[in-house]
């Protein structure tokens, strides 16, 4: 939890601070198994990231599924790919300014790629950013998060900034890290559903993970129902092999990591949260 220390004006100062980010929410089960776990473990937390790009039925988001993060402890929802695949709701943006879409999306794209929200007198600051290499062309998010970075700096008018990077490539997500290490918090890696066992502290104070993985049933493929995926590997009958999310809570599983952060906005510890379900039981040590 947020541990604080008084200066000599009496005024409250951060020293610790706990930011717990989570990967893609997916589907109905992902919902459920995330907030069953916010439930009864958000107090250990003193701010919650969470991806919520697959959050509706595997594709976007919805004004109601928003409102249940949120009411579950969520600060902020930062998305990806599958940002507006929700084609009704596009005005969702302008309603709700902690759900982030990735910022090097083209210019005049609805919403907004970052938000600042105040936390105990800390601004912290969360940015959303999209890769390229295996996916959709977008605009190159090293040079946009450098200009971006360039204006807004961490210790001027944010005391903090983390950055949810949604990409394929984990060279890609590695490189970002490298690029921008001693300029931001931490950066998490979403998007591919596996979480990665790379969890670390950069030279100059960035925590960084590849990937968080994935909140959703993990007795699936990356989320889905196991007969579409292998249908499109096996054949190119398509039309016959909808993306659907599983749905078996007994194998659903939270994935998550935690930054803690010192009153510089510097990482000085990072640890992965796994919670539930049966793939992902600690396993024997050998």
């Amino acid at each position: 939890m947020l541990k604080l220390y008084f200066n000599n004006m009496h005024k409250i100062i951060m020293n610790t601070m706990k930011v717990a980010c989570f990967g893609d929410v997916c589907g109905e089960v992902g919902r459920n198994v995330l907030i069953e776990y916010l439930n009864t473990n958000k107090h250990l937390f003193d701010f919650i990231i969470v991806n919520g790009e697959n959050s509706a039925h595997g594709f976007g988001i919805t004004q109601k599924i928003y409102d249940q993060f949120m009411e579950a402890g969520v600060d902020v929802v930062t998305l990806g790919n599958h940002s507006f695949d929700q084609k009704s709701d596009l005005q969702l943006f302008d309603r709700n300014p902690n759900l982030v879409r990735p910022l090097n999306y083209p210019k005049g794209t609805t919403g907004h790629g970052y938000t600042i929200v105040n936390r105990n007198g800390l601004n912290i600051m969360v940015i959303n950013l999209i890769g390229r290499l295996f996916m959709e062309y977008n605009d190159d998010p090293f040079y946009t998060i450098n200009e971006f970075l360039n204006i807004n700096k961490m210790g001027l008018k944010v005391d903090a900034i983390f950055i949810d990077f949604h990409a394929e490539a984990s060279s890609e997500k590695l490189s970002m890290a490298h690029y921008l290490d001693g300029r931001i918090s931490g950066l998490f890696g979403t998007h591919t559903h596996v979480p990665t066992a790379d969890a670390q502290i950069l030279d100059n104070g960035t925590g960084f993970i590849s990937d968080c993985g994935m909140c959703g049933d993990y007795n699936s493929i990356i989320g889905m129902d196991i007969k579409s995926p292998i249908l499109r590997f096996t054949s190119k009958i398509n039309a016959y092999a909808k993306f659907t999310p599983a749905t078996n809570k007994d194998s659903a599983c939270v994935c998550g990591v935690v930054f803690e952060i010192n009153r510089n906005g510097r990482c000085i510890n990072i640890s992965t949260i796994r919670y539930g379900g049966t793939y992902l039981k600690e396993q024997k040590q050998f």
